[in-house]
């Protein structure tokens, strides 16, 4: 006998209970499933393709978000032409840089009060009796000398920086202390500034490699020992930094016409790939679009603010750290540098790039670090130690890097979880003490990533982590993945078996990027380029040759149409993001 509809129908409690469990289950796990931090969409093109190319080489790459037909950013802000433009009156509160408290400017405080103390003078009133002390002492003259830089990263080395850009007087700055003595042999600046303790070095090579009819200034940081002065000869003159600094408060300040911005201010000496010395000719306008550029590595909902503490492990003394100090200047922000960023000490010095020397900024008296700008090796010593730390938990930890691994795995990542209270929280404090509470961004460049690295390193911070491809030729990011571009693709092996590294994001917001050499017959058949990279764009400096370096004019540089070669090889994925070679 065929039974009815309604007595199939027909449930008991037990069977309305598992229901609506089954039912709950499913809408909390969708309601409360974490939602990507970015749209696929914009992961899926990350950067606009030009629809043409020549022969041998792959169409012309931009960031999406500038696309083809927009305009490069130049600078942050509208106001911001010069160097001394990024030292902005409205951001110039009360911040630390290194271990030194600046303070507003006098003009710029609304109480009265004289400046005739050194600890109340403003930044940019530093600058300006930096500037005149060394055109009063020193000897220089505005728009003729040329200065060579000799410091490690201190407050010295950007108001001296700064007062010789004012004046247009052209700086030499070196990557590697092992150039000294080839920039030497081919340079004769009209002075030197450098700290106390290389004063005797200084002194010998001088010795060795010029006249004793030269006459020579040094500019000396610090307090130098008798012994040293006591072996200085009579064409060299020994001037302390402090007195600089001191004739420019006390003397009436001098005046320079203001620099344009397609003005070259510094030469950044590095050794190339091939093993030859180059120099990468920098402009103010190079500068504050490598600043633009950097200013634009974070969402606009997660950007710099004056509240922020920037450390960097890259020196100031290259192009890249360079524009790293730059930009915690124009953002208003506390700043400080690595232990192994130094790039002068006493004899042989080999530094380990762990964790320790990740932090390594909080030696001084600044507020807990928010932005990390680190070296891969920092990475992944950090990401390293944060997991074996969070490893001790052995009950609790597989659980917390399941659940972890799936928000990675969806696009979202945080550090306020349940699971990073109960296991994570305590991991990062043990490798990073304080700044693991304050920690919000991390900023990698120097060398390629692993991508097995990508997730662990994700887990370990929960932080955006931003892949950076930097060149001593470029004052910004000549590549950089999005903050929040989670994925991780299977890894891939190149012709040698080599695995490939994690990729890189597209170019940079003002640069564009082309590879030569491509395999036409390959790219037509849909296969991805791969070639050598060439680059474009404001930030991109002039390459000159450490030899017969001849001081080329504004005028007569050379077009900004015009591509250089970096020396690396790479591979442009179908969703518009580089992957660097490393065989």
């Amino acid at each position: 006998m065929a039974l009815s509809i309604a007595e199939y129908l027909v449930t008991d409690d037990l069977t309305v209970l598992l229901g609506l469990i089954a039912a709950t289950v499913f809408l909390v796990n969708n309601l409360y499933k974490p939602q990507p931090l970015v749209h696929p969409i914009l992961l899926g093109r990350q950067s606009d393709v030009g629809r043409a190319r020549n022969p041998g080489e792959s169409a012309v790459y931009r960031n999406y978000g500038t696309g083809l037909m927009g305009r490069f950013p130049l600078r942050p802000n509208k106001d911001v032409h010069i160097l001394a433009d990024l030292v902005r009156p409205e951001n110039e509160g009360p911040r630390t840089l290194w271990a030194t408290k600046v303070k507003p400017s006098c003009l710029n405080e609304s109480r009265l009060f004289t400046c005739h103390r050194l600890p109340t003078i403003g930044f940019q009133d530093r600058i300006a009796a930096v500037g005149t002390g060394l055109l009063r002492l020193a000897g220089l003259k505005a728009q003729e000398s040329t200065v060579l830089l000799l410091l490690n990263d201190s407050i010295e080395f950007l108001l001296t920086d700064l007062a010789l850009a004012s004046h247009s007087i052209l700086s030499y700055t070196l990557s590697s202390s092992t150039l000294l003595t080839s920039v030497l042999d081919s340079h004769r600046p009209s002075a030197i500034v450098t700290h106390a303790f290389m004063l005797p070095a200084i002194l010998e090579l001088l010795y060795e490699h010029t006249e004793r009819s030269v006459q020579h200034t040094i500019v000396v940081v610090g307090e130098p020992s008798a012994q040293a002065l006591a072996s200085v000869a009579s064409n060299i003159t020994i001037l302390k930094f402090a007195d600089v600094e001191r004739e420019g408060v006390r003397t009436q300040k001098i005046l320079s016409p203001v620099p344009k911005p397609s003005d070259v201010f510094t030469v950044s000496f590095y050794e190339a790939e091939n093993g030859l010395i180059q120099g990468a000719q920098l402009t103010h306008a190079n500068i504050t679009a490598g600043v633009a550029a950097i200013h634009s590595l974070l969402p606009a909902a997660n950007t710099f603010t004056p509240l922020d503490t920037i450390t960097s492990a890259h020196s100031l003394s290259t192009t890249y750290g360079r524009t790293i100090g730059y930009t915690a200047l124009y953002e208003g922000t506390s700043f400080s540098t690595l232990v192994s960023s130094a790039t002068y000490h006493i004899g042989d010095r080999h530094d380990t790039l762990d964790s320790k020397d990740a932090i390594s900024g909080t030696q001084y008296p600044i507020p807990s670090p928010t932005v990390l700008f680190v070296r891969p090796e920092h990475l992944k010593a950090i990401a390293t130690d944060v997991i074996k730390q969070g490893a001790r938990s052995w009950l609790l930890y597989p659980f917390a890097w399941r659940h972890k691994v799936s928000g990675v795995t969806e696009g979202f990542v945080t550090k306020e979880g349940l699971w990073d209270r109960v296991v994570f929280d305590g991991a990062r404090t043990k490798v990073l003490g304080p700044t693991a509470a304050t920690l919000r961004a991390v900023i990698v460049s120097g060398g390629p990533i692993e991508a097995s690295l990508m997730t662990p390193a994700r887990i370990a911070l929960s932080v955006p982590i931003v892949n950076v491809v930097s060149h001593s030729l470029v004052s910004g990011p000549l590549l950089a993945s999005h903050a929040f571009d989670l994925q991780d693709f299977a890894p891939e092996k190149t012709k040698s078996g080599a695995l490939l590294p994690a990729h890189t994001g597209p170019p940079g917001v003002n640069v564009e990027v082309k590879l030569v050499g491509v395999d036409d017959e390959a790219v037509e058949n849909g296969a991805d380029p791969v070639g050598v990279v060439f680059v474009r764009g404001p930030p991109v400096g002039k390459l000159v040759n450490v030899e017969g370096y001849v001081d080329v004019p504004s005028e007569n540089a050379s077009e900004e149409d015009a591509w250089t070669g970096i020396g690396l090889r790479a591979k442009v994925q179908s969703n518009g993001s580089f992957v660097v070679l490393t065989d």
